[in-house]
C-alpha cells in the first residue's frame, strides 16, 4: 500500500458520519451506554437498588413493624390476652403524674453520672496517661495490657457480673463485709445493695467498674492519630503532663469524645441488666429505672399498654438526647473550621 492509500485510509477511520455533527453525537451517546469492563451487559444503573431489599426488610420486621405496634398500644388497654381497647391518651395522662416513673428518670440521672460523666472523664486520664507516660516510657505491650484489663468488664455478659459483684456484696458472707471486718472496719459493713440509702450508689459504683473500658479503647484508638512530636516540642518546651493533656490530647479526639458521651448516655437511659440482675429495681424504688420499670408493666403487672407508654417514652427522650448531641458537635466543627 502507497502512502497516499494509507494517508486516504486513515482519514476514513477519523471522518465524521457523512450525515454531520448530529450522528456524531448519536454515535458519541451510543458509546456512552456501553458497559463498562466488569459490569454485567445489560445492567442499568436504575436497578442497584435492589441490593438494599434484604436489608430493608429486616429492618422493617425487626425495628420499624415493632415500634409502630408499640407506639399503637400506648393509646390502648391491654393485657396481652384480649384485644387491644382503645382508651386515647389515659396511658399518658397516667404517666405525667405516675410518681414511680418519675423517680426511675431521676435515678437515670444518677446512672448517666455513673455510665458516661465519670468513665469519660477517668477515661481520658488514663488513656492519655497509657499513651503518654506508660506506653513511652515502660513500652507498648504494657500499655495494650492495661487497656485490655479495663476493658475486661465490657466483655462480660451482664448477668455474669452482676453475680460476681452480687457475692462481693452480699450482707452476711460478702467479700467486701469480710474485708471491712478482718482489717478492724466492721462497723461499716452494711447490706449494700439491700438498703436505700446505699443500694444506688452501690449500683452507680458497679457501672463505673463496667463502663469504663470503653471509652479507654476509643481514646487509646484516636491518640494514635495524633502525632508524638507534638507531645515532645511540648515536653521540650517545658509543658508538664497535664499541659499536654489540655492543650494537645482533649484538642485532637474531640469527636471521639463526643461519640462515647452520646454513645455512653444512650447505654445510661436504657440500662437494664444490671439492675435486673442485681436489685430488681428495689429496694422499694431506689433504684428502679424506666426499662426496668416498662419491663416489670409489661411482664410482672400485665399491664401491656402502660409498659408500652413508658418505653415510647423513653426512645423519645433517647432520640431528643441524641439530637441534640449531633447538632452540638456540628455546631463546633463549624465553628472550628471557621477559625
Amino acid at each position: 500500500m502507497t502512502a497516499l492509500d494509507t494517508r486516504a485510509a486513515t482519514a476514513l477511520d477519523v471522518a465524521p458520519p457523512a450525515d454531520g455533527p448530529r450522528a456524531a453525537r448519536r454515535a458519541a451517546r451510543d458509546r456512552g451506554r456501553r458497559p463498562e469492563s466488569g459490569l454485567i451487559p445489560g445492567a442499568r444503573r436504575g436497578t442497584y437498588w435492589l441490593y438494599l431489599v434484604p436489608g430493608l426488610a429486616l429492618l422493617a420486621v425487626i425495628v420499624v413493624v415493632p415500634l409502630v405496634w408499640n407506639v399503637y398500644l400506648t393509646f390502648t388497654e391491654y393485657r396481652g390476652i384480649r384485644p387491644p381497647e382503645w382508651i386515647g391518651l389515659d396511658n399518658w395522662v397516667e404517666l405525667m403524674g405516675d410518681r414511680v416513673f418519675w423517680t426511675s428518670f431521676g435515678n437515670s440521672i444518677a446512672m448517666i453520672l455513673a455510665m458516661v460523666i465519670a468513665p469519660t472523664i477517668l477515661g481520658l486520664l488514663l488513656a492519655a496517661m497509657l499513651f503518654d507516660l506508660i506506653g513511652r516510657k515502660f513500652g507498648g505491650r504494657l500499655a495494650s495490657f492495661l487497656r485490655a484489663t479495663y476493658y475486661l468488664p465490657q466483655i462480660l455478659p451482664a448477668v455474669i457480673a452482676a453475680i460476681v459483684i452480687g457475692w462481693i456484696l452480699r450482707p452476711q458472707n460478702g467479700a467486701l463485709n469480710q474485708v471491712l471486718e478482718a482489717v478492724g472496719l466492721g462497723d461499716l459493713a452494711h447490706n449494700w445493695l439491700g438498703s436505700p440509702d446505699t443500694a444506688l450508689p452501690s449500683l452507680m459504683v458497679i457501672m463505673v467498674w463496667v463502663q469504663l473500658g470503653y471509652p479507654i479503647v476509643i481514646f487509646m484508638a484516636a491518640l494514635q492519630r495524633v502525632d508524638p512530636e507534638l507531645y515532645e516540642a511540648a515536653e521540650l518546651d517545658g509543658a508538664n503532663w497535664f499541659q499536654r493533656f489540655r492543650a494537645i490530647t482533649l484538642g485532637m479526639i474531640r469527636p471521639e469524645i463526643f461519640v462515647v458521651t452520646l454513645t455512653c448516655t444512650i447505654a445510661a437511659l436504657k440500662v437494664f441488666g444490671p439492675v435486673y440482675a442485681l436489685t430488681g429495681g428495689g429496694p422499694g424504688t431506689a433504684t428502679i429505672v424506666p426499662a426496668y420499670y416498662a419491663y416489670s408493666e409489661f411482664f410482672q403487672s400485665q399491664q401491656v399498654g402502660y409498659g408500652a407508654t413508658i418505653a415510647t417514652a423513653l426512645t423519645v427522650v433517647i432520640a431528643a438526647v441524641s439530637v441534640v448531641f449531633i447538632l452540638a458537635q456540628h455546631r463546633m466543627e463549624r465553628k472550628e473550621e471557621e477559625r
